[in-house]
């Protein structure tokens, strides 16, 4: 394990903050590697039309200022040393002339863009485009999201001169610098990987997506541990000295990191409101169908092979308020592990709607095939969490291909915090499934924290990841009924979707 740095000092604080999907998370990180001080603040999004989600850049500084001052109660702020960050993506802020936003973010789960982003694709020859940047680019990446604007609110387009994703913008309003890391520029829709650049060419054919005279500008590219003092204003609001603060990195990358998942051959498997998979490879490798985005890692050397299941701790709390009688989304797992799984009906967990798992398909919906009157509560419970699995399956599936079987999945949060979950998904998958010791939910803060580390140091601070816990280990006669249930997911996805043709 590489130690903290030679200027590191033992009394050294790292803050990690964590711009994410409905609240702000932040810790307090010693330099031994212990979590000092947790805070977070949430922040509304509005929904004015179908299909939108928006949120208010203020209000995130706003979450920054409560949660930065609940740390300074526990720790002193004498002791910060650095401040890193990790923020959702892709989420379009429009900056003006002063670096003001121009209107409200729109975050990743709007929908409204999903036309523009299907002919941009196409304009750039879709294959073509994944190779450059590794990303199956939709309507929910940066440019496509700006080109609903130009079309729908054309004085709104006129007056950016900037287009920034959500921490872009929170490092600019902490240093006063403008810039974006490699792993959320993937998130842009036009960042060239093995070129570590915006490619010109995919820009120029994003011109129907502007306003006349010219598209936005687009941040510089910087890398994850680069670094700028805290701006003068915004440490006398924040209340501490003016601490490097490190650019960071995509939530999805910080959080596999915050858990320990660092070296090739290593999977995190990350469930919230959705469910990050991500396998890390060695090189710079695509997959033919399109089934994982490459994402650079904040590890030099090492790239992020992800699929993103989009509704699976959302479904979970979805189908408990259903089901009602004070049920949540953790008793609703417990629920589901107190039914045979063999018996539950088939359902296709695609209720967002659309998968970017390894199907990465917007057209698939929910379904539910085989109710009958004998099926009660629990058999509803059990039907979604196996179809939760069976993706999950799908998505380690390609990276056994890809990465190899080298370790175990390493998991977090949400439903992977219950025991029956992790056993469930050992069997299903045939890998070992491990969880660490001191699990929680704040991964992505925490891997901003220890990116602070490396960029203010220039090592990780001592014990910086989490002990591996005891592993669930794959039962080869329950791991057969998971074929079963495999085929009987997968002959209903195919009758129900027959355009879809990939099986992961």
């Amino acid at each position: 394990m590489t130690t903290g740095g030679p200027g590191q000092h033992h009394a050294d604080v790292y803050l990690g903050l964590d711009l994410g999907t409905s609240g702000l998370k932040a810790v307090a990180l010693s330099a031994s590697g212990a979590i000092l001080a947790r805070a977070g603040a949430a922040y509304p999004t509005y929904q004015p039309v179908a299909g939108a989600y928006e949120q208010d850049p203020g209000d995130w500084l706003r979450a920054v200022e409560q949660a930065m001052a609940r740390l300074a109660e526990a720790v002193p702020v004498s002791r910060w040393r650095a401040i890193g960050l990790s923020g959702m993506l892709p989420t379009l802020v429009t900056l003006g002339p002063d670096g003001q936003p121009t209107g409200r973010a729109i975050t990743w789960q709007d929908g409204r863009a999903d036309d523009l982003g299907d002919d941009f694709r196409e304009r750039c020859g879709a294959a073509e485009l994944y190779r450059l940047t590794g990303q199956w680019v939709d309507g929910r990446y940066l440019l496509p999201m700006f080109g609903r604007i130009t079309r729908a609110d054309p004085p709104r387009a006129a007056a950016t001169t900037t287009i920034a994703s959500a921490k872009d913008y929170l490092f600019a309003w902490l240093t006063g610098e403008l810039a974006t890391d490699p792993s959320t520029a993937s998130g842009y829709g036009c960042y060239e990987l093995a070129g570590d650049r915006w490619n010109a060419a995919t820009l120029a054919l994003a011109g129907p997506l502007f306003p006349p005279g010219g598209g936005p500008r687009l941040p510089a590219v910087r890398p994850s541990v680069a670094s700028r003092p805290l701006r003068t204003e915004a440490a006398a609001r924040l209340g501490c000295p003016s601490v490097p603060v490190v650019l960071g990195a995509a939530d999805s990358v910080l959080g596999a990191l915050g858990l320990g998942v660092r070296k090739p051959g290593q999977v995190a498997y990350i469930a919230g409101t959705s469910t990050v998979i991500l396998g890390i490879a060695d090189r710079l490798v695509l997959d033919p169908d399109h089934r994982f985005l490459v994402t650079p890692l904040a590890v030099p050397g090492c790239w992020g092979l992800e699929m993103d299941l989009l509704a699976t701790g959302s479904a979970i709390t979805w189908l408990a308020g259903l089901l009602g009688g004070g049920l949540d989304a953790a008793g609703l797992v417990e629920l589901a592990a107190g039914t045979d799984p063999g018996r539950a009906p088939v359902l296709l967990p695609y209720v967002t709607p659309g998968e970017q798992g390894a199907l990465w398909d917007p057209l698939l919906r929910g379904a539910i095939t085989g109710l009958d009157l004998s099926h009660g509560r629990g058999d509803l419970a059990r039907a979604l969490v196996n179809g939760i699995l069976l993706e999950s399956r799908r998505c380690l599936a390609v990276l056994d291909e890809t990465c190899g079987r080298g370790h175990a999945v390493e998991v977090a949060g949400g439903s992977a915090a219950a025991r029956s979950f992790r056993a469930d998904l050992a069997d299903a998958t045939r890998r070992p499934v491990s969880m660490p010791h001191d699990d929680d939910t704040d991964h992505s803060a925490r891997g901003a924290a220890l990116i602070a580390a490396l960029g203010a140091d220039g090592g990780w601070p001592d014990e910086a990841f989490p002990a591996a816990g005891l592993a669930a280990e794959p039962d080869e006669v329950r791991a057969k009924l998971w074929d079963d249930l495999w085929a009987a997911h997968e002959t209903a996805r195919l009758r129900l979707h027959p355009r879809a043709v990939k099986t992961g």
